[in-house]
């Protein structure tokens, strides 16, 4: 079969760094930019605002995170909207194609937590946290447990994640839970891959914390990183 080039109606919308067919090449060209990938990881649970996308990437100039949110809509991978009144305000979420960017961002991140050089006591955001436990999770041991809801409350941030079967949907949002973490994105990650008790989080001022704690413990103990790589 003959392979033909892109025609006029579906042109690409992104530069061309390489000149590769292979789909890892033209993925690079799609969020391999410095803050681009990191921009879909904070939409992946649902639409930001520009200052609140600013606020949870650390570092980045307003300049460039304009860029790069230009970059990703004529890419196609988010898309913007206007909030109906009262908020009426401009946000930023994925398309249905940018959410099938999960998958493959989780792996990244499951690969390179095994570098040497991964230090897991830097800065987290909410977002990033919450896709960790969809990276990590031991799935044959979650499919142990009885169903559970689990809340979270990171500052003006919440989430609720539905453990079922092995599977860890998690949303942006509030409802009732079985258990509840109020702390910040760092401390949670203590708690949850640090082992960090509850009890010494709560006595610290680190942790609010709601619920039932042997659940609690049950859902923290599904969690850990990966091993580190042996380098020669």
């Amino acid at each position: 079969m003959k392979l033909e080039k892109v025609t006029e109606g579906s042109k690409a919308t992104t530069k061309r760094w390489y000149d590769d067919a292979c789909g890892t090449a033209l993925a690079m060209e799609l969020v391999g930019e410095r803050w681009a990938l990191l921009i879909v990881r904070e939409l992946m649970f649902g639409a930001r605002r520009f200052g609140e996308l600013k606020a949870s990437l650390t570092g980045i100039s307003a300049n460039v995170l304009t860029q790069r949110l230009e970059g990703l809509e004529k890419a196609h991978i988010l898309k913007r909207r206007r909030l109906p009144p009262p908020a009426s305000v401009q946000v930023y979420e994925l398309t249905q194609w940018g959410y099938e960017a999960e998958d493959a961002i989780k792996a990244l991140g499951a690969w390179a937590a095994r570098s040497p050089d991964h230090d897991p006591t830097l800065s987290l955001s909410s977002a990033s946290m919450m896709l960790s436990l969809r990276t990590m999770i031991d799935v044959e041991k979650a499919r142990k447990l009885p169903p559970m809801t689990i809340g979270f409350t990171f500052g003006a941030e919440s989430f609720v994640a539905r453990l079922a079967d092995g599977a860890l949907p998690i949303a942006r949002g509030e409802g009732e839970t079985d258990v509840h973490f109020a702390t910040n994105a760092r401390f949670m990650a203590n708690i949850v891959y640090g082992k960090w008790p509850i009890e010494e989080a709560e006595a610290e001022g680190a942790l609010v914390f709601g619920g039932d704690r042997e659940k609690a413990r049950a859902f923290i103990d599904l969690f850990a990183l990966p091993p580190k790589a042996e380098v020669e």
